[in-house]
């Protein structure tokens, strides 16, 4: 499919504004409709779903399973946006809290991470048991990019669900190049300010599951991949941050996938290098697309070209109107 090109907004220009301005840019306010869904993980955690049931869906139309990035939930604008935006075009919407994420928080002792691919699989089969019959596109955004090109390269042919197609917004693929780079002079204010939201959702979750594992920091975690190493990392099961990078990064799990997937990066990000996409290029069920301009899950574009400034939520109602 050829996707419409990126023009960036004329006052909103580079990396870093267009980063900002897709969070900090007000968008019409989406009223709270969903039903939630637990799911039950094999560990004894429990995520939630958020159900959004267009009012003319049938069993056997198509839904979708979004899943968020770091530091976010159900509620992060982007998952709204795009889940109202796929409602309106008659596709069933189902938000992901990852672990202790959201209205998940208090219901999972252990942390998310970038390589929870299996919670990604368990939401999907909750997806097939409440909607039999019907197909099902996987979204993600960020890490949760990431962990949903982890499991389609692990899954490679295998069935999961109504599973058949996917689409991935900025997932930082190559997870040591991506903390590298978070770490620069110019990215350390995202480095400072995811870690400061993680250690607050910690000691959130320890005051409310007195026996979640706790963190035993040396010092406070200065960056992620302080926060990954002491903490993340050992309490997963990766004992180290580089494991885990090496182990959970989707990047090697590519070349297996089987299913149609579109995958969106910009050569701009601030968050996610571009280059390690270079190696997706020639990969026979993969459509990457590398823009010049977008920012971290901005892509703030020109007035008139799509029917608002989103320009990276038409690609994706685009691709899934592709597979009705």
């Amino acid at each position: 499919m050829s996707l419409r090109p990126f023009r960036q907004h004329p006052l909103l220009r580079g990396g870093h504004v267009q980063t900002l301005a897709g969070v900090f840019l007000p968008g019409v306010k989406h009223p709270y409709r969903a039903q939630e869904r637990q799911v039950s993980l094999a560990d004894g955690d429990r995520i939630v779903l958020h159900d959004d049931q267009p009012a003319d869906w049938r069993p056997g139309d198509r839904t979708a399973l979004l899943i968020h990035g770091l530091a976010g939930c159900h509620q992060s604008p982007y998952m709204q946006r795009i889940a109202a935006k796929l409602v309106e075009r008659g596709v069933r919407a189902f938000r992901m809290d990852l672990r202790g994420c959201g209205a998940g928080f208090g219901l999972a002792r252990l942390p998310y991470h970038a390589g929870r691919s299996e919670d990604a699989a368990a939401a999907l089969a909750t997806i097939a048991e409440t909607c039999p019959g019907s197909p099902t596109t996987l979204i993600g955004f960020s890490l949760g990019g990431n962990i949903s090109l982890k499991l389609l390269g692990e899954l490679g042919e295998a069935p999961c669900g109504g599973l058949d197609s996917a689409v991935a917004i900025c997932p930082p693929i190559d997870l040591q190049a991506a903390v590298e780079r978070m770490a620069l002079p110019l990215n350390r204010p995202y480095d400072r300010h995811f870690v400061r939201l993680l250690i607050r959702q910690l000691g959130e979750r320890q005051r409310v599951l007195p026996d979640a594992p706790a963190a035993n920091f040396a010092r406070a975690p200065r960056g992620l991949f302080e926060f990954d190493d002491q903490y993340t990392a050992p309490v997963s099961g990766f004992g180290s941050a580089a494991n885990y990078y090496r182990q959970a990064s989707s990047l090697q799990f590519a070349p297996a996938i089987r299913r149609p997937t579109l995958v969106i990066a910009s050569r701009d990000d601030p968050l996610a290098p571009w280059r390690p996409f270079l190696h997706l290029l020639d990969l026979p069920h993969l459509q990457v697309e590398i823009t010049e301009r977008g920012g971290h899950l901005g892509f703030v574009g020109r007035r008139g070209l799509d029917p608002d400034r989103r320009w990276v939520d038409w690609r994706i109602v685009e691709w899934i109107a592709s597979f009705k």
